[in-house]
C-alpha cells in the first residue's frame, strides 16, 4: 500500500514538472537576444513590421466649386532609368505587385484608362500568360505532338509603366495640386517570326486610388538604407520617380509622338508641357 502511494506521488510529481516545463516554453517572450526557435528564424536583425502596420493619409475633400482649372497629363516611366531601378527590384517588382493586387481582388483592374471597362479574373489570365505551342516526343506512341503551353510574362520585360494624373488649381487652398488617377504596366509587342519591334500596349489599368492601401504594405527597395520605411505608396505621393510626358487631353486625343515624329522634337514639346505646368500657378501672382 505504502508502495502504491510512493508511486502515485512521484507520478504526479513528474507531470507537475512536465506541466510546469511546457507552461514556461509557453509563456517565453521572444527578444532579439534569444535563442531563434525556427519559427522565428529571419533573414535580418528584427521582424519587420512598420509596412504590415503602415497606413495612408486619407485626400483633403474638394469641392467642385473650388476647382478652377484642371488638365490631365499621361506620363511615361521608364524603369531602365536609375531612378527608377527599384521598380524591378527582383524581390518583389511592380509588375509582380499589380498582379497580385488585381489577382486578389485588392484592386480592379481596366481596359481604358477612363475606367469602364472591367477586366475579370479570367481576362487577366489570359492577359499576364502567353499562349504557345511546342512539338514534343510522346514515349508512349513514339510520335510528335503539338502540345499547347502557358508562360506568364517575365517582369523583365516590362520595362515602362503609363501614369494617368490629373492637375488642378484648388481655390480654397490657392495652390496646384496633382492626383495620380491610374497605373498601368507596359509591353512591348514583337512580331512572332522577324522579332521585329511593332508597338507597346498596356496590359491593364489599376485604379489608383484603390491601390493606395495596398501599395502603403510593399517596401521600396532602397540601395543606401535598407531600413529606410518608404513604401510604395510614399514613393508616389512624394513623386520620387522619374518620368516624361507622352500626352495631354487634347481635342484630337493625339499623344505628343503623334504630332511629332522626330523623337526629339517630342522630347522638346514634353518638356515645353512641364513648363507649363509649373508656370501657371507662378504667373497666377504678382510679385
Amino acid at each position: 500500500m505504502k508502495q502504491s502511494l510512493k508511486f502515485l506521488f512521484t507520478f504526479s510529481c513528474f507531470c507537475m514538472c512536465i506541466a510546469m516545463q511546457a507552461q514556461n516554453e509557453k509563456d517565453a517572450i521572444i527578444t532579439e537576444s534569444s535563442e531563434p526557435l525556427e519559427e522565428y528564424y529571419i533573414d535580418d536583425i528584427v521582424d519587420r513590421t512598420l509596412m504590415v502596420d503602415n497606413g495612408i493619409l486619407p485626400w483633403e475633400h474638394v469641392r467642385e466649386a473650388d476647382v478652377a482649372w484642371t488638365k490631365k497629363i499621361w506620363r511615361i516611366i521608364d524603369v531602365r532609368e536609375k531612378m527608377n531601378l527599384s521598380f524591378q527590384y527582383p524581390g518583389m517588382p511592380m509588375f509582380q505587385i499589380l498582379k497580385e493586387m488585381v489577382e486578389n481582388g485588392d484592386a480592379k483592374a481596366f481596359q481604358d484608362d477612363q475606367f469602364k471597362n472591367e477586366l475579370f479574373a479570367d481576362d487577366i489570365a489570359n492577359i499576364v500568360s502567353n499562349q504557345d505551342t511546342i512539338v514534343v516526343f510522346n514515349d508512349d506512341t513514339y510520335e510528335e505532338e503539338v502540345k499547347i503551353v502557358s508562360n506568364d510574362i517575365n517582369y523583365e520585360d516590362i520595362n515602362r509603366y503609363r501614369i494617368k494624373e490629373i492637375w488642378y488649381f484648388d481655390e480654397e487652398a490657392s495652390v496646384m495640386k496633382v492626383r495620380i488617377l491610374g497605373i498601368a504596366p507596359i509591353k512591348d509587342e514583337f512580331d512572332p517570326d522577324t522579332g521585329v519591334f511593332k508597338y507597346t500596349t498596356p496590359l491593364f489599368w489599376v485604379y489608383y486610388p484603390e491601390a493606395r492601401e495596398t501599395f502603403a504594405k510593399f517596401q521600396v527597395f532602397n540601395e543606401f538604407n535598407n531600413m529606410a520605411p518608404m513604401s510604395w505608396y510614399d514613393l508616389f505621393e512624394a513623386r520620387f520617380f522619374s518620368s516624361y510626358i507622352y500626352k495631354e487631353n487634347n481635342a484630337l486625343n493625339q499623344t505628343v509622338k503623334n504630332i511629332y515624329d522626330d523623337g526629339i522634337q517630342a522630347l522638346l514639346e514634353s518638356e515645353k508641357i512641364k513648363a507649363e505646368l509649373f508656370n501657371f500657378e507662378h504667373d497666377l501672382w504678382e510679385y
